[in-house]
């Protein structure tokens, strides 16, 4: 289960480079506009603010690539950190930029804490979490 757990904590931080390779340098092709639905003019008027877009989205990528880096519990917690931030940004943009949002970021990231958070802690919540 924790395999399985980790392959879709690098899934979602393979997304979010896939999300800034997007932003950052295709958004104003044909292949970026479609992804967003934008017309050639507004990927052009837009494009500072979606490279900025994309910029964060390597962050959430770091963040994750650092979280299995770092494995054992700091990795849960650095993991969980920022499939949270994925969650709020998802279910913030689904909500007021485009629906689709919440199927492509928001819960995925959520299936991923949930499934991570039971091969980490068990389905107890909390049997395998260190004491500090």
């Amino acid at each position: 289960m924790l395999t399985f757990a980790l392959v879709l904590v690098a899934l979602m931080a393979l997304l979010h480079v896939y999300i800034l390779v997007l932003e950052m340098f295709l958004w104003t092709t044909q292949r970026g506009r479609k992804a967003f639905g934008t017309t050639a003019e507004f990927a052009e008027a837009s494009k500072v603010l979606a490279a900025n877009q994309g910029l964060y989205n390597g962050f959430l990528a770091a963040g994750l690539g650092w979280s299995l880096i770092a494995g054992g519990w700091e990795g849960y917690k650095i993991a969980m950190f920022f499939l949270g931030c994925i969650l709020v940004a998802g279910l913030y943009g689904g909500v007021t930029a485009n629906r689709r949002i919440l199927f492509i970021q928001a819960i995925p990231a959520f299936v991923t804490m949930v499934i991570l958070s039971i091969a980490v802690l068990g389905p107890a919540g909390s049997a395998a979490a260190p004491v500090h």
